[in-house]
């Protein structure tokens, strides 16, 4: 496994994204005026979300520290890191970092980084056995994950790459109209959401796969809380339901999942 301090890192990275997601999250009107950019209390909290989803699967990966059963959650957090770190850097002149919370974010985003690079390197050295934990996932199953993979990286494409006016864009899926800096965060997010379970084609184990539909659980929560306390009109934007509606299916379906086969920790 990797090593110790690898490991130390990773509870920090938890501890900075769960300061900094509480903060978004049940802040959102004074969080949105000193963020890192202009973001609504909406999009505020909804990234709120996003860091509280990271703590939890920062601390679920430390916790368990195996690296067949926690890579999938690895691979996540170093690409959401990597990733929103790419569009600060594209979106710099439009960096407001005149309050102390803009600072904790690209703090955040820096340990995040700091982390990924350190246990890659150790990876890349030490080479960790790849364990099928649990017995090997079915065929179906990871069809499941492939239609997964295949539906949020649409996403997160079309997030970073659609120009401004693009359909869905206008409040049609989102309730609100989102920045550039902001469209290009969300999809940098759902490409990381998206990638990290492609290492589940490798490590077949039941095992990891089920610690992968537990550590995403935080981000299916705090995501889905923050899009119900949003002001969404279904009825004259009936398109607005794909958002909510994602994350309903994806919360049923590893809810389902989890039910009958549990967690994965007892490979932990």
């Amino acid at each position: 496994m990797l090593s110790s301090s690898a490991r130390s890192l990773t509870f920090a990275v938890a501890v900075i994204y769960a300061v900094l997601g509480l903060m978004l999250f049940l802040a959102p009107h004074w969080a949105a005026p000193n963020f890192a950019w202009k973001v609504s209390p909406l999009v505020a909290m909804t990234i709120g979300g996003w860091c509280l989803g990271n703590a939890w699967a920062a601390y679920v990966v430390a916790s368990r520290w195996r690296f067949s059963l926690v890579v999938s959650g690895l691979v996540y957090l170093a690409l959401f890191g990597l990733f929103q770190s790419g569009v600060v850097i594209a979106f710099w002149p439009f960096l407001k970092l005149g309050h102390w919370l803009a600072w904790v974010y690209l703090a955040a985003l820096g340990l995040n980084v700091a982390q990924a690079a350190i246990w890659i390197i150790e990876a890349l050295l030490t080479w960790p056995a790849i364990e099928t934990l649990g017995g090997r996932t079915r065929s179906r199953d990871i069809a499941v994950d492939v239609v997964f993979i295949l539906l949020v990286a649409f996403l997160g494409l079309y997030g970073l790459l659609a120009p401004q006016g693009a359909r869905g864009l206008h409040g049609g899926i989102f309730p609100e109209i989102l920045t550039p800096f902001s469209l290009r965060a969300f999809g940098a997010f759902y490409l990381a959401v998206a990638l990290g379970p492609l290492t589940l084609l490798v490590v077949r184990g039941v095992d990891s796969a089920l610690t992968h539909m537990f550590l995403s659980w935080g981000l299916i929560l705090f995501i889905t809380l923050a899009a119900l306390i949003g002001v969404f009109d279904l009825a004259g934007r009936p398109g607005q339901m794909i958002y909510l509606g994602i994350y309903l299916a994806v919360g049923l379906v590893t809810a389902t999942y989890m039910l009958r086969g549990g967690t994965g920790g007892r490979s932990a």
